[in-house]
């Protein structure tokens, strides 16, 4: 099968391809085209994930298509932005129809869900990576940044943190767990759901925000950096699922929630008086203090920050 042929039964023809709002021209020209209503702006984000770093070597193709697309579209949810449009880079060993098929439908679930369409890209030949662009608008002037906390601001998150930790020895065949245990944690590993609608709803009232890719206290790390102040995470606040307490006990859970990664939940600051206006839910877990870095604190107010804060590429861990 050949490059345009591929591009054309799998993708081109997908349901998650003819087109959505916002969406001037799609496949098959040079360039896509995207309409911006006035006094919006364009938010891009790009994501890559590559064969036994990011996934198993061999795993399910549908679950790897929707999980490609969700981590790069929770890059959106984080700045606040509403989703239009995605561009799919594939580079593939080899050419397999029954892989193809299972990872173009992976790809529309979650397009489906997240109400993007997929606009372009490339096919090439190689070890298997999957690079994907995502495209959004947030009104001018109300894109949620990593600087802007304040002091007297609250740190929150938008749900439970480390079952995507927890699911990865489910996922490596490293150990198992009856179904009611394992499912929750396997479905938010390969299926995470980007915050987009609380994205959206903390425009204007959020001061600093993120989504939790390598970690709760590394990427606290980052606002705390972007913003010149300290977080201060309060441990007995931080959220853990009942599946995720039920696999590894709460030690070892909290662990993970606090430095396992892959969770793709929105934390963000805000002034307690922005958050009655909220709807969508959300976990205070800590505050905003003069100073720098992140600190756990036990309740007792005792600092118990590990070493081990999150995953950094290259450095492994920070």
């Amino acid at each position: 099968m050949g490059e345009f042929e591929l591009i054309s039964h799998y993708f081109a023809a997908a349901p998650c391809a003819q087109g959505g709002e916002g969406v001037a021209l799609g496949i098959g020209d040079d360039c896509a085209l995207l309409d911006l209503p006035a006094g919006e702006q364009l938010a891009i984000s790009t994501d890559t994930l590559v064969a036994g770093v990011h996934f198993p070597d061999a795993c399910d193709p549908l679950l790897l298509g929707q999980r490609a697309l969700a981590v790069a579209v929770s890059d959106l949810a984080a700045m606040g932005a509403t989703a239009i449009a995605f561009t799919l880079a594939l580079t593939l060993p080899d050419v397999g129809r029954n892989w193809l098929a299972g990872f173009a439908e992976g790809l529309g679930r979650m397009a489906g869900r997240c109400a993007i369409s997929l606009i372009g890209g490339d096919t090439t030949r190689g070890p298997l990576s999957i690079t994907v662009t995502v495209f959004g608008r947030v009104p001018t002037g109300q894109a949620l940044r990593r600087s802007g906390a304040q002091p007297g601001d609250l740190l929150c998150v938008g749900g439970d943190l480390g079952n995507a930790a927890g699911a990865l020895p489910l996922v490596l065949g490293q150990r198992s767990a009856p179904a009611d245990v394992a499912q929750p944690l396997l479905d938010h590993y390969w299926a995470p759901l980007p915050q987009l609608r609380l994205g959206e709803q903390l425009r204007g009232l959020a001061s600093a925000a993120l989504d939790i890719s390598d970690g709760l206290l590394a990427d606290c790390g980052h606002i705390a950096k972007a913003s010149g102040v300290a977080l201060q995470v309060d441990q007995a606040q931080v959220p853990v699922s009942a599946a995720l307490l039920a696999l590894l006990g709460r030690d070892a859970a909290l662990h993970a929630a606090l430095t396992g990664g892959d969770d793709y939940v929105l934390a963000f600051t805000a002034p307690q008086a922005a958050l009655a206006s909220l709807v969508q839910p959300y976990h205070v877990i800590g505050r905003v203090l003069p100073g720098k870095g992140v600190v756990l604190r036990d309740e007792h107010g005792q600092d118990i920050t590990p070493q081990q804060r999150g995953y950094q590429h290259f450095g492994q861990t920070v």
